[in-house]
């Protein structure tokens, strides 16, 4: 997300107690009796030795088992990443657990039910911890950021406590202790961003098994612990979601070799690996290859280090993401990295005695496994195509946050968040760890100003449109799902993060922040920024209402109105509105310039006199609408600007960043130019996302144009398009909180065939099918038991309409209202309606 600003983008201007559920007292009972334990080592002293080897500790307790189990419950976390084994045997396959906070405030644990991996007789836990984000390395993202200035860190420490019941009912409980013994094992280095170095000559044979003689090892060591509350995790774990297969490996100089997946995705892999000891397999990754076919992982290299000395003492001099496997006895394994993960389409591997074969290596797709049955496909193939590389970029960046990118950050951005969060909820069940990220919105949050992502990673220089996110989620969590217990929840967190935002802007009006990120034409942050204050006034007024508190849906009906009135006087009076606009933008362009070399001053202002618009007026008329702040008398005016706006556009598309984008989808769609949103993605033509499937992107692109070396090739914040998917094209929208009633007002965009939805409601699964036959428009229609749907017809004055019930066989023809629109409500039912 970071970057540094070009030519009319704005310039960049740059604690609260964690929120306390009621389970968590009740959790902290699941671990009565254990301590947290690491190992006997510090920190070093000077950041450059972080960079050494640092060989992940292993634990090991044995215990005995006399009598007949009638249940047994592992309960475990650690602080960093844990991989358990008992009896020889993996827990359930979950990555990188446990689930990335702020260590401080809040940490989750798992629970698993091992009954069936016990032994009548002696039994043995055997834990290996990473590091995680918990014991980071001091890189510098872009030259400035150490992570470990903003994060709690520390060496990696566990927590566990396996509660066996007897079938007589005594209970036998084995805690972590000082009796729990560690050693260090084969993971010699291994970092989230960097990856993992595997020596084999290091494993410990047989120690995960009972009998083993660890009298070598040393007792663990009592240790304080981050300071977290405990809670039980209630979200989707990070698992395997898919498996890729790859389609070419092609060999370059050096038996140095470089193996297509197919698609861009976040994971591992697991390949078949054959060598001697000492044989070293080095392994690299990116996003794109170059024209030579060598390895292009320029994208996704953490925090833009590719330089030496940018990353601080001892980082590499390009953080890329990579890996290493060295053999031990075995002459031929089957290797999966632990503790990392990376984004990539192209895996070099060098340090072979011979070529791989294509059956050798296995794609392993990770992340928080949300997936639900919601669909949308089309006639159109290209349609698809953009839909499955917006769900694939979603799903690559869902581990327990939701990223910018998977690879260059990993950071929880509230801006991405903001702009896509409808989307995903349409494409995947996103309930329970949408809760967990607003708890990780909780924990950062900070007095006196606004912080850009969550967990906290020292970064504040976004302003309000990204922390503003929590209020949007809030409000999806309520109309997707009716969670009216979340805004109840954090009500008060809500008021006092209001008090924050009113200090910080007095006047109402946000002068300070990141404004559209990657619009093509400036966005002052005092339009944008304004807007996303406004909004969020509007949403208090609106959760104050639900929550009955009069008084307070009072006071932010009058903030609302205030901002509202405010932005009608900027920009939206006299004969030329968005005259002060221009204004603004061109100052906040001349202010940049200034901060240019003298050699590029001179450049930048001719081309600043030479641009026609100073602003970008699609986004300009967008937010206007969206907000409502242009009278109902002049809205139709806004309307026929803003497409004049797009008329003169590159392409006559979109030239949004990633919030103009979501917004103008919907307003143009709500005044009636749906069909023209539909030329505009149908199109592949740049800018868009069309264009991006043409130029061959199987993940979304961070910029409308494709980068080779700075910006992500898998960033989901384009992905608003998604929910207009679903919420136009199909026209399922929630009409009350949590789909009790809904609408399904599709659109049929010319050209466009045939659409297939179905979406998944807390009531039950809705169908919106609809194609076209000759003159006929046919709907296939699924409404859940205890719901109702409000079916608005697409076409006027339509000369039939024929309802009927595919499950009583019941027939009806609705009347048509004055205006030849035809609407009526359907039960729960299965439905065929034919119109011409």
């Amino acid at each position: 997300m970071i970057k540094v600003n070009k030519l009319f983008l704005m310039p960049l201007v740059a604690v609260f107690l964690c929120f306390c559920s009621k389970s968590k007292v009740e959790d902290a009972i699941d671990f009565e009796g254990a301590v947290w334990i690491g190992d006997h080592k510090e920190e070093p002293i000077l950041d450059s030795l972080m960079y050494l080897d640092d060989p992940a500790p292993v634990f090991r307790k044995e215990f005995a088992l006399n009598k007949a189990v009638k249940s047994a419950t592992l309960y475990i976390t650690a602080a960093g990443y844990y991989s358990a084994v008992i009896n020889g045997k993996k827990l359930e396959d979950n990555y990188c657990d446990p689930a990335w906070t702020d260590y401080r405030k809040r940490i989750y644990y798992s629970e698993y039910d091992v009954k069936d991996d016990l032994l009548k007789g002696e039994n043995c836990i055997n834990v290996m911890l990473g590091n995680g984000f918990y014991n980071s390395l001091p890189m510098k993202f872009w030259g400035v950021y150490n992570l470990r200035d903003a994060l709690v860190s520390g060496r990696p420490m566990l927590l566990a406590k396996l509660k066996i019941i007897y079938s007589d009912g005594e209970i036998k409980e084995v805690s972590t202790d000082k009796t729990w013994k560690y050693t260090y094992g084969p993971v010699i280095r291994n970092n989230i961003y960097l990856g993992e170095v595997y020596d084999a000559r290091k494993e410990l044979s047989g120690s995960e098994l009972p009998g083993f003689d660890d009298k070598g090892w040393n007792n663990a060591v009592e240790k304080e612990g981050p300071g977290g509350q405990l809670q039980r995790t209630f979200f989707p774990h990070i698992k395997v979601i898919d498996v890729k297969q790859p389609i070419k490996i092609t060999e370059m100089p050096k038996q140095v070799y470089v193996v297509d997946m197919g698609v861009n995705f976040t994971g591992i892999f697991k390949m078949k690996l054959r060598g001697k000891p000492g044989d070293t397999i080095r392994f690299r990754f990116g996003e794109r290859i170059n024209d030579d076919q060598t390895l292009n992982p320029l994208t996704a290299v953490a925090g833009q280090i590719k330089e030496k000395g940018k990353g601080g003492p001892g980082a590499p001099d390009l953080a890329a993401q990579a890996g290493m496997y060295i053999f031990g006895k075995e002459a031929e394994v089957e290797y999966s990295p632990r503790f990392s993960y990376a984004v990539y389409r192209y895996m070099e591997i060098s340090g072979l005695r011979q070529a791989p074969e294509l059956t050798d290596i296995k794609g392993l797709a990770l992340g928080s496994n949300v997936v639900s049955k919601s669909n949308f496909s089309t006639s159109n193939g290209l349609i698809n195509s953009i839909q499955d590389m917006i769900r694939r970029t979603f799903l690559s960046n869902l581990m327990s946050v939701q990223s910018d990118c998977a690879g260059r950050e990993k950071f929880g951005y509230g801006g991405d968040l903001k702009a896509t969060s409808e989307a995903f909820i349409y494409n995947f069940n996103m309930h329970s760890l949408y809760k967990k990220v607003l708890y990780d919105w909780v924990d950062v949050y900070q007095d006196s100003v606004f912080v850009d992502s969550a967990p906290y990673v020292g970064l504040k220089y976004c302003g309000i449109n990204f922390e503003s996110a929590i209020f949007d989620l809030q409000n999806d969590l309520l109309q997707y799902y009716g969670d009216t217990a979340t805004i109840r929840e954090l009500y008060d967190f809500n008021l006092k993060w209001m008090d924050k935002a009113a200090r910080i802007h007095p006047s109402g009006i946000v002068d300070k922040g990141l404004s559209d990120h990657e619009s093509l034409v400036n966005v002052p942050v005092e339009l944008l920024g304004t807007v996303s204050y406004l909004n969020t006034a509007r949403l208090m007024k609106e959760f104050s209402a639900l929550l009955n508190n009069k008084d307070n849906e009072k006071r932010f009906a009058l903030l609302e109105n205030k901002i509202r009135k405010k932005l009608r006087e900027m920009y939206w009076t006299g004969e030329s509105p968005g005259a002060l606009l221009d204004q603004q933008s061109r100052a906040a362009s001349m202010t940049y310039i200034s901060t240019l070399p003298e050699s590029e001053k001179a450049i930048a202002i001719k081309a600043l006199n030479a641009t026609k618009d100073a602003f970008n007026k699609q986004t300009f008329y967008t937010l206007l609408l969206y907000a409502d702040v242009i009278p109902e008398k002049d809205k139709s005016k806004a309307v026929a600007l803003l497409l004049k706006a797009l008329d003169e556009a590159p392409a006559k598309h979109f030239t949004t960043g990633i919030f103009g984008t979501k917004y103008i989808l919907d307003v143009l769609s709500k005044y009636g130019h749906a069909d023209r949103v539909y030329q505009i993605v149908n199109s592949t033509e740049f800018p868009g996302w069309g264009f991006m499937v043409k130029n061959g992107a199987t993940t979304q692109w961070e910029t409308w144009k494709e980068s080779d070396n700075i910006y992500s090739n898998c960033h989901p914040m384009f992905g608003s398009v998604s929910a207009w998917f679903y919420k136009w094209v199909a026209g399922v929208r929630p009409l009350t909180p949590g789909f009790r009633k809904f609408l399904i007002a599709p659109v049929l965009p010319s050209g466009l065939s045939e659409v297939k939805c179905s979406y998944v409601s807390p009531q039950g699964t809705i169908t919106a099918d609809w194609s076209r036959k000759g003159n006929e428009a046919i709907f296939n229609l699924v409404v859940p038991s205890g719901t109702t749907a409000l079916f608005k017809l697409p076409i006027k004055n339509p000369k039939k309409v024929n309802v009927k019930n595919l499950e009583d066989d019941r027939q009806f023809t609705p009347k048509l209202k004055a205006d030849g629109s035809c609407e009526f409500d359907l039960l729960p039912g299965k439905y065929l309606i034919v119109s011409e």
